[in-house]
């Protein structure tokens, strides 16, 4: 059966542990920052956690449209969404990873702590590791030798476009 690229872009983001969410700023510039992804659900919401009094807070409270970038040893994803913030101390407990007290030391009781939602609204995705780094070597090695550019974005396997929830 032919994965989707919907499928495939939402088993890539599984695969990453970090992304860069990238919000607008009161001046409308953009601003991006490492997020440990909490976890990505059944619907295709992104998790992340974050101290309720924090800058991005209020930006995504400003303007909820983001971006979610994530890059990994041959594979590459961008998401556009929104965000919500989900006051959930449950989901937060289910959640929680013992990693995280590096920046929250108080642990997952502490009130100033929330989650971060994503609904990505259009992903794209590059997967070039595992065989598909390997076709992509040989590919690469053909264009250096014939001067031609290689066609990377007619395989699903290794570029694809999609959304992840329905909004």
């Amino acid at each position: 059966m032919a994965t989707t690229p919907e499928v495939k872009l939402r088993e890539l983001l599984e695969s990453f542990g970090v992304g860069m969410l990238v919000t607008h700023t009161q001046d409308d510039k953009l601003r991006s920052r490492p997020m440990a992804l909490a976890t990505v659900d059944g619907d295709g919401r992104l998790y992340f956690v974050t101290d309720k009094h924090s800058v991005k807070v209020d930006e995504m409270q400003a303007d909820n449209t983001v971006a979610v970038t994530m890059q990994d040893k041959g594979k590459f994803v961008s998401l556009s969404g929104h965000a919500s913030m989900v006051d959930d101390r449950a989901k937060l407990a289910e959640l929680w990873k013992t990693d995280w007290k590096v920046w929250f030391p108080k642990g997952k009781d502490d009130p100033n702590l929330m989650l971060v939602a994503i609904d990505g609204v259009a992903g794209e995705y590059w997967d070039y590791s595992g065989t598909s780094g390997l076709k992509y070597l040989i590919e690469a090695g053909k264009s250096l030798l014939t001067g031609e550019r290689p066609d990377m974005e007619h395989d699903p396997k290794r570029h694809g476009k999609g959304a992840l929830s329905a909004q």
